[in-house]
């Protein structure tokens, strides 16, 4: 099949740069990890060779993915996906993803990784020490895709799923799973299965514009969150009414920048320790690449808070916040901490955010809940709380109001 005519089903989804540019939607290496695999365990089934599949991703679009480099032998089949990141500045693009797939005698289907695929050696990450460094959505994707030619085609033996990356070997020396306690290669990735390109300052001005559309709505106090788990947790773990809410990604300091433009007049941010931690050195940008001092400001005020020396050492030595987060639970010293940490969040988006601005943060764990809050977090709830009674108190008028309007239309005809 020609790759130049193929078409993947991404042809019509693009994003917009600060240029006005159209930038190509690609898809992750998850995808290609669940597609390969998908068609290797067809073509085991079936002894069929299989040059294209149907793949559904999370983000609900439907890839037309080509299969390549097969190989069929007795019992195993191997072949690959080639990445594509569309136009996203991704090293992985253009890789080879392959699925090695194999019957076995036990009625289980195993994943693994092999050659090229990280392993985690350090305690932390979401997969045990010792396992492949494939995040939970693609394992996820990989196994129901191969569950599900298996039951299309009635097998209930057992199969032996190992996805490869050859090229991953060279390629995780220009990420950070090394650093990570993730060796011998990279990641398998991707919580959508889709590649979103946008650069920094179009992603800035798309956030403006969502915050511009809020203000204009009647929101004058906002609920903030980093990403996905602020979102959930705001959801799921407060009462909070999140009319007016949104994303801000990584771009802290932007966002109280543009409030303040607007006319804002609060902010509460709901985040995981894992991002706000770093505000608390001062940093307002907390993507990895401009910051990664995690362990380092953990550590720094856990002795603030009266953590002994070994204590300290410890927290330097993980890899995730969570991982902190557990040893200052155990060790007693996680309340004091979590109050240390809070304070000069609190004072480093006050300096950012001026006197016009009141701004306010939750503070959680996704193992131990709310880890803490600073001193405006109960004003600018119940502000929050109020200007959500008085937008339905509104949008009751404005129904009670069409009515009347249209019997007074009526008598005057």
């Amino acid at each position: 099949m020609d790759k130049k005519t193929h078409r993947t089903g991404l042809e019509g989804y693009y994003a917009v740069d600060e240029k006005n540019r159209k930038l190509r939607y690609g898809y992750t290496t998850g995808s290609c990890a669940a597609a390969a695999a998908q068609a290797a365990t067809r073509m085991l089934l079936t002894g069929e060779k299989v040059e294209e599949v149907a793949l559904q991703t999370p983000k609900g679009i439907l890839l037309h993915l080509l299969i390549e480099e097969i190989s069929m032998d007795e019992g195993r089949v191997r072949c690959a996906v080639q990445k594509d990141g569309g136009d996203d500045p991704d090293v992985t693009t253009g890789i080879y993803v392959y699925a090695n797939v194999s019957r076995r005698d036990a009625p289980q289907i195993t994943l693994d990784g092999g050659i090229g695929v990280g392993r985690v050696t350090r305690p932390g990450l979401w997969q045990a020490v010792g396992e492949a460094a494939i995040n939970k959505v693609p394992r996820q994707m990989i196994l129901e895709n191969v569950e599900q030619v298996c039951k299309e085609y009635h097998y209930t033996g057992g199969l032996d799923v190992q996805i490869e990356i050859p090229a991953g070997v060279e390629l995780a020396k220009k990420t950070f799973n090394p650093r990570l306690g993730i060796e011998g290669g990279i990641s398998v990735l991707g919580t959508s299965g889709i590649v979103i390109p946008m650069s920094e300052t179009a992603l800035v001005a798309s956030l403006r514009l969502e915050m511009k559309m809020l203000v204009e709505g009647g929101g004058s106090y906002l609920v903030i969150t980093p990403g996905n788990y602020g979102q959930t947790f705001s959801k799921e773990q407060t009462r909070l009414d999140l009319t007016y809410s949104m994303k801000c990604s990584n771009y802290v300091g932007e966002t109280l920048d543009m409030a303040r433009e607007l006319g804002v007049k609060g902010i509460l941010f709901i985040s995981h320790i894992g991002k706000f931690v770093k505000v608390a050195g001062g940093i307002m940008n907390t993507h990895s690449r401009q910051a990664d001092s995690r362990s380092e400001l953990m550590a720094a005020n856990a002795i603030r808070a009266g953590a002994d020396l070994e204590t300290a050492k410890e927290i330097l030595d993980t890899i995730t916040t969570e991982q902190s987060v557990e040893i200052l639970k155990r060790k007693g010293y996680l309340e004091a901490t979590m109050k240390e940490i809070s304070d000069r969040v609190e004072f480093y988006l006050n300096k950012r955010a001026g006197e016009q601005l009141e701004v306010g943060t939750i503070l959680f764990s996704n193992v131990y809940g709310k880890l803490a809050e600073t001193s405006k977090v109960p004003e600018l709830a119940r502000k929050i709380m109020k200007q959500a009674e008085k937008k339905a108190h509104d949008q009751c008028a404005d129904k009670e109001q069409k009515p009347n309007q249209q019997k007074n239309e009526e008598k005057k005809l």
